[in-house]
């Protein structure tokens, strides 16, 4: 035996390694419980911790795709906003025709109403019209979000937009746009040019609106033009659709991962409260176990 070692008895020696065994467990069930989690590092369970991170970090890439789906959504809602208003420029022009129609029948106002005061100048009805040709033009250029602009793809330039639906891109949908001036329209005196700038009026004259066959082919152009932005405004009703039902879809995959990974790593509160209150327990026999071993070596003494 060393000089200055402590000699233990057995029993001793085993109640140590009891207490120390249940203070290493109790350390442990403390650490659950301020935790929250049962496996808090790769050491705890290689298998359980790398999975769990695996399902996290899917989670996390899932969550940034919704962020940019809902900016999509916007997108979406920013050109069906703006169909909505061509739709009722559109009206105004349909009435602007109506009112020319009664005017090529007034013998004595006829030409200043279409013409303005000055005969041959293109005020009264034909100012009109250009104006809200130009309004139309206006609405398409501004019904954009983020700089994407469903409404003003033309001969040079077509907008697209890709929304990818997954973390590695293999799902994804593809948005075009589509020419909604008034000359990708079709809109009779909506101008030559295809591509939708802002303050680019129409080009209809006085002599445009003068007889019933001009204003049925302006009115049939505009009733085209109605009929394309109902088509062009159900395609974007359906995307709509689809962004919404994939957000709807990532929110609950995302919660299903949270879900997953927490019950790979995460702790039961109530089985770790009730562990911790089981150890305290024989920690506190433990002790007591110890001091009655030690007052069994005092007894010893008594003999000498």
């Amino acid at each position: 035996m060393a000089i200055g070692s402590v000699n233990l008895t057995s029993s001793m020696r085993n109640n140590l390694v009891t207490l120390q065994n249940t203070a290493s467990l109790m350390s442990t069930a403390e650490n659950h419980l301020a935790t929250g989690n049962k496996v808090n590092s790769a050491v705890d369970n290689p298998a359980s911790f790398f999975a769990a991170q695996g399902e996290t970090s899917r989670g996390t890439q899932l969550s940034g795709l919704k962020d940019n789906i809902g900016q999509a959504i916007q997108t979406v809602n920013a050109a069906s906003n703006g169909i909505t208003g061509e739709q009722a420029l559109i009206e105004s022009l349909r009435g602007v025709i109506t009112q020319a129609r009664s005017a090529i029948n007034d013998k004595v106002n006829s030409a200043t109403i279409l013409s303005g005061a000055a005969s041959g100048s293109d005020q009264g009805l034909t100012k009109q019209y250009n104006s809200l040709v130009g309004q139309l033009n206006n609405l398409v250029h501004d019904a954009s979000f983020q700089g994407v602009n469903f409404l003003t793809s033309g001969s040079t330039s077509t907008a697209t937009l890709t929304v990818n639906f997954n973390e590695n891109a293999s799902t994804s949908i593809t948005m075009s746009g589509f020419n909604a001036g008034a000359s990708g329209l079709g809109i009779s005196g909506g101008g030559a040019t295809k591509e939708v700038t802002a303050n680019s009026t129409g080009n209809l004259t006085s002599g445009s609106i003068n007889n019933a066959t001009n204003l049925n082919k302006m009115e049939a152009s505009l009733n085209t033009a109605l009929a394309t932005l109902q088509t062009q405004s159900s395609a974007l009703a359906a995307n709509l659709s689809i962004l919404t039902a994939r957000q709807s879809f990532i929110t609950s995959m995302v919660n299903t991962l949270s879900v997953g990974a927490t019950s790979l790593v995460g702790t039961d509160t109530n089985t770790e409260s009730a562990n911790l209150l089981t150890l305290q327990t024989q920690n506190q026999l433990g002790v007591t176990s110890l001091s009655m071993s030690n007052q069994a070596n005092s007894a010893v003494l008594k003999l000498f």
